[in-house]
């Protein structure tokens, strides 16, 4: 490893460079990588599982650590009373990466990778940056980790994936774009695997476009959640358009794959039918298209409430002739009737919230926030729903339910 030429330029930070080629797939980095400028191109606990990303990534200049992660790398590794090679760091392959433990603890693999739980404001905070100011030399690959990242995630902990996100999407309700669009990304991934089985191809291009859609009105869509008053003919304007603005900011931002574009420019046509006739573009786009129109209902606006899940789940599943619509169908099949995050009532008259779903997508397992009593509950308390007691008997939207749980809290007991 060698030191970088830019070290000095960058304030706080020394940075060295490491070789692409070193790193191997299939192991999360114990360090982040950084530009030769000190930008963050992957994060500490990235897990690489394509080569390609990683030449798209050195192929835009230098790969960097900062020595400050190395150094408590190292001490963590002392403390722990690691092998002494280990102590030369950062000349050796194994400082950068570190095992993902195979058999984890089934808390473990719902919190993250290793000891660390996975940081989902980090990775909300980090696609709002990317989708509101978008770095023409770097957008296409950095939106690309992004989409692998979450993909990811989504492989490996589905339930947890669905739950954080819709958590941070109805609760939280900060950053409103870019959450929308890492939950509507996750849906479209997760069906496209489970039910669809799309070849790995479109699943990529269908979740980059649904991460991008609405980049070109990040900002208005964030101020729109939040606005009283109607919307102005600017606002309008903006709205109308924005699918074909978006395609002209990605083409700016370098963006040339012509599905990822495609499905971006379509994803707000309606056009019912069935999705085995369609181009593969107006496939991608009508799943986003479905997606879309359920989880816009599950988020709050300062001018309406959220809707029930079941409510949402039944715009989506009808489609513009009110009938039953392929891609609407498909959601309730991967989804299930109650999907992690949804809000429910119990025969024994505790309010819950859903944190797996069921195998029949009929008895999920659920977290009772609030006891018969009306009282909320310190810690969340499971129950299973396919006992009669603990039976669900109605969908509940988000304003019955008073409790405001740590979403940290919920991951632990899921």
């Amino acid at each position: 490893m060698r030191r970088s030429g830019s070290s000095t330029a960058v304030p706080h930070m020394k940075l060295f460079t490491v070789n692409s080629g070193t790193i191997p797939l299939g192991q999360a980095l114990a360090f982040s990588l950084r530009s030769e400028d000190g930008v963050l191109l992957a994060r500490k606990g990235h897990l690489f599982t394509r080569r390609s990303a990683l030449n798209m990534l050195a192929a835009h200049g230098e790969l960097c650590v900062d020595m400050r992660e190395v150094d408590a790398y190292r001490q963590a590794l002392a403390s722990q009373r690691v092998d002494d090679r280990l102590e030369h760091a950062p000349t050796e392959l194994s400082v950068v990466t570190r095992d993902v433990p195979h058999g984890a603890a089934h808390k473990a693999d719902m919190m993250g990778s290793g000891d660390s739980p996975v940081d989902w404001l980090g990775l909300q905070s980090r696609a709002d940056a990317l989708l509101r100011s978008p770095r023409r030399d770097t957008f296409p690959l950095r939106i690309s980790l992004l989409q692998e990242e979450l993909a990811h995630l989504v492989r490996r902990s589905p339930d947890a994936t669905l739950l954080a996100l819709t958590h941070l999407a109805t609760e939280e309700n900060q950053l409103y774009s870019a959450t929308h669009a890492l939950l509507v990304c996750a849906i479209c991934s997760l069906a496209a695997h489970e039910v669809l089985h799309w070849p790995d191809e479109l699943v990529t291009a269908m979740s980059l476009a649904a991460l991008t859609m609405n980049i070109s009105m990040t900002d208005l869509q964030d101020r729109l959640a939040a606005q009283v008053l109607p919307l102005t003919p600017m606002q309008k304007g903006a709205v109308r358009s924005h699918a074909q603005q978006s395609v002209a900011l990605l083409k700016y931002s370098g963006v040339t794959d012509p599905l990822w574009l495609g499905a971006v420019a379509a994803h707000h046509q309606s056009n019912a039918g069935s999705l085995e006739h369609r181009s593969d573009i107006d496939k991608l786009a009508r799943l986003i298209h479905r997606v879309d129109i359920f989880s816009a209902r599950l988020s709050p606006r300062k001018t309406r409430r959220s809707m029930a899940s079941l409510a949402a789940m039944k715009a989506a599943y009808l489609d513009e002739d009110l009938q039953v619509d392929d891609a609407g169908e498909v959601l309730i099949k991967v989804l299930g009737v109650y999907h992690p995050g949804a809000l429910v009532k119990l025969e024994s008259e505790e309010l819950a919230v859903v944190v797996r779903r069921g195998i029949n997508g009929l008895n999920p397992s659920v977290a009772v926030l609030v006891n018969k009593d009306g009282m909320t509950l310190a810690e969340p308390v499971l129950r299973d729903t396919s006992t009669r007691q603990h039976r669900i008997v109605s969908m509940v939207n988000r304003q019955s339910v008073k409790a405001r749980t740590d979403l940290l809290r919920l991951l632990a007991v899921a």
